[in-house]
C-alpha cells in the first residue's frame, strides 16, 4: 500500500527515531512535523526539561546542567515506557550510544546537519524567548558547538543525515524514515 495510511506507511512496533544535532540546527521544529506525521509521541528533553525549572530552583548555569542531565534521564526513562516515539535533544557521542541502545526496539536517528553560522544565528535569536534557566548566554561556543554533538552518534543504528539550513520537505523524509525502521526490524 502507498502513502493513504496503508500498512507499508506503518512503522515496526517500538521503534524509536532519534533526533540530534547540535543546539539549534533544527531538531525541535523537524521533531515536531514528523512526529505527526509518523503517528508518534514526542518526548522532547526541552519540555521536561522547562517542566522541571518551573518547580525546582535554577540559580546558575551548573544547576541548569544537572537538570538538562536529569531530563535526558527522563526522557529515555518514559521513552522505553512506549511502543515508540521520537525522541529529540542534543545528544552527546560519548555518553548516549548505550542509553539508547537499551531503548526496548529499534532506533533510527535522524542527525540535523545545519550550517554553524545559521545554527549559531538561531541560537542568538531565541535566547531571549527560552524559559528562564536556560542561561543561553552564559553558555561558550565550545559548550554548545563541538565534536559531541556535530556529528550523529550512529550507535549500530540507520542514521539520515539531513540539511536543516532550510525547512525540511517532511513526506520524503517520513518515508527513508520508515524505509530504515523496516530495515533496522
Amino acid at each position: 500500500m502507498g502513502h493513504d495510511g496503508g500498512v507499508a506507511d506503518q512503522l515496526p512496533p517500538s521503534t524509536f527515531v532519534v533526533v540530534s544535532g547540535a543546539p539549534a540546527s533544527g531538531k525541535t521544529t523537524l521533531a515536531r512535523a514528523i512526529a505527526p506525521a509518523l503517528g508518534l509521541p514526542l518526548v522532547a528533553k526541552d519540555t521536561i526539561k522547562e517542566a522541571l525549572m518551573s518547580v525546582l530552583p535554577v540559580p546558575d548555569v551548573e544547576a541548569s546542567r544537572a537538570i538538562g542531565t536529569a531530563s535526558v534521564a527522563a526522557l529515555l526513562a518514559v521513552a522505553a515506557e512506549t511502543s515508540g516515539a521520537v525522541l529529540e535533544s542534543v545528544w552527546h557521542r560519548s555518553r548516549s550510544g548505550p542509553d539508547l541502545q537499551r531503548l526496548p526496539g529499534n532506533i533510527v536517528e535522524v542527525f540535523c546537519r545545519c550550517d554553524p553560522r545559521i545554527a549559531r544565528r538561531r541560537y542568538a535569536e531565541r535566547a531571549d524567548g527560552r524559559a528562564v534557566g536556560h542561561f543561553g548566554a552564559e553558555r561558550t561556543p565550545a559548550e554548545l558547538w563541538n565534536d559531541e554533538v556535530a556529528r550523529p552518534v550512529a550507535g549500530g543504528w540507520p542514521v539520515i543525515e539531513i540539511c536543516t539550513n532550510d525547512p525540511v520537505d517532511v513526506a520524503p523524509l517520513t518515508a527513508r524514515i520508515r524505509a530504515a525502521a523496516g530495515m533496522a526490524a
